[in-house]
């Protein structure tokens, strides 16, 4: 085992310094003891210590540092040789960093930074980020790896209350909640609600409580957390989504503990408008003639993500001149899906995958027989194609007995929480008291 070193504080060094120095000066020690109690605190703050500077793990103070955005169009090898990195370095790091990185996951638009040595300008560490909160760190010296690090995350308890007037969006940004959010935090209400609240249906007068967190990087608004419990009232109906985690259960129950979370999920596409529901006498856009749609149309812009509704395993995938690129799923020996024109299919799809719940399949397109973007999502039922919007689909299974206790506990604190919220104003993050203290 070898030595420990026993490293000395500033305060021990600077002491050390004065004594030897004072010394030489002819003072006593006893007296220099009492003088430097004393006086401490300036002497330490009138020296010019500069302390290193660190970063991504990094002591960034080390080296001179170049900033850049991706470009269009830009790949890493060219980014890579405008700092004369050679191919044969970037294809070993990238070899070597499999596992944390892959490439075509580089992003125009996002930012990077190159750490060379202030001596020879060589260049030292590569750093790609993707969003303010991650960041992936190229080692160019002889290491040549790639490390995942998290920049340090402050949490903020935010309450919100709203009312519907036009949209769930427009909800949102008629208070003061930032437009670069509202995406995020309506997927994270969609995630607790969506099993129970048609969201493409949304009325004026619908009411909507939500209790969530808010990410802060060095105090920059940077991303929605966690939601933890959301309230929605259409049609005189309520709708409460506590969330729970005590290891066993992990998810959204309602005030009974009985899983938020259904058997399907209520469409295959976030942020989507029905344009053509099941109809046994559609007159198709394009045949120009009345045939059944046995499907729901889904209208959402390109590349926009396709969600499985429900776990199974892909029993067809392919292309055909009506269906375009589609997918097939069995989810048991009674419910089946499709999801047609999709633009192209998720990294992994093929027949025999299982997927789960809420997985990406594909990418909406407009392959086939289609005059626009859009998933057509087809329920099969026993063999029949049916109008998922009208089925009673099973229950879950509710939270067993000896977990209420437990559930209880949160969801009365919770609850408590979500029915003080007041209507018709964003509270704002400050006068919140965060209840994890």
């Amino acid at each position: 085992m070898g030595k420990r070193v026993r490293i000395a504080s500033t305060k021990q060094i600077v002491f050390g310094t004065f004594i030897f120095l004072a010394i030489a000066f002819g003072y006593k020690q006893s007296e220099l003891t009492s003088l430097f109690k004393s006086n401490a605190g300036e002497i330490i703050t009138s020296l010019p210590i500069e302390l290193p500077e660190y970063e991504y793990n990094i002591n960034t103070s080390q080296f001179t540092t170049v900033e850049g955005t991706i470009e269009n169009g830009q790949v890493l090898s060219e980014i890579f040789s405008n700092f004369g990195i050679g191919i044969n370095t970037l294809h070993a790091i990238l070899e070597a960093g499999k596992d944390v990185f892959d490439v075509r996951n580089l992003r125009a638009g996002k930012t990077y930074k190159v750490l060379k040595d202030e001596e020879d300008q060589s260049p030292k560490y590569f750093i790609y980020e993707p969003d303010k909160i991650n960041y992936f760190v190229f080692d160019l010296t002889k290491e040549q790896d790639i490390q995942k690090g998290q920049r340090s995350i402050d949490t903020v308890r935010r309450q919100f209350a709203g009312e519907i007037n036009s949209s769930l969006w427009n909800a949102f940004s008629d208070y003061d909640i930032p437009s670069s959010q509202i995406p995020a935090l309506t997927a994270k209400m969609e995630d607790a609600l969506a099993w129970t609240v048609d969201f493409h249906h949304v009325q004026p007068e619908d009411q909507f409580k939500l209790i969530y967190d808010e990410l802060y990087v060095e105090g920059e608004l940077v991303g929605i957390g966690e939601m933890k419990a959301a309230w929605f009232s259409a049609s005189g109906k309520e709708f409460y989504a506590i969330r729970f985690d005590n290891g066993d259960y992990d998810g959204y129950y309602s005030l009974d503990g009985r899983p938020m979370k259904r058997a399907f999920l209520k469409a295959p596409v976030k942020f989507s408008r029905i344009s053509s529901r099941y109809n046994l006498n559609r007159f198709h856009p394009v045949l120009k003639t009345r045939r059944p749609h046995l499907g729901t149309d889904y209208a959402a812009p390109y590349n926009t993500e396709i969600y499985a509704t429900a776990n199974g395993t892909i029993t067809r995938i392919g292309y055909t001149k009506g269906n375009g690129n589609f997918i097939k799923i069995k989810h048991d020996d009674t419910y089946s899906t499709q999801y047609l024109h999709m633009n192209k299919f998720a990294k992994g799809m093929t027949k025999g995958t299982f997927v789960k719940q809420g997985e990406v399949i594909g990418y909406v397109g407009a392959t086939g027989l289609a005059t626009g973007p859009h998933v057509c999502y087809r329920f099969w039922k026993n063999g029949k194609q049916v109008d998922p919007l009208r089925e009673n689909l099973p229950e879950p299974a509710p939270m067993d007995q000896s977990y209420m206790p437990e559930f209880n506990i949160v969801k009365k604190k919770v609850k408590q929480e979500l029915d003080q919220i007041p209507f018709n104003v964003a509270v704002d993050k400050e006068s919140i008291a965060d209840a994890n203290s």
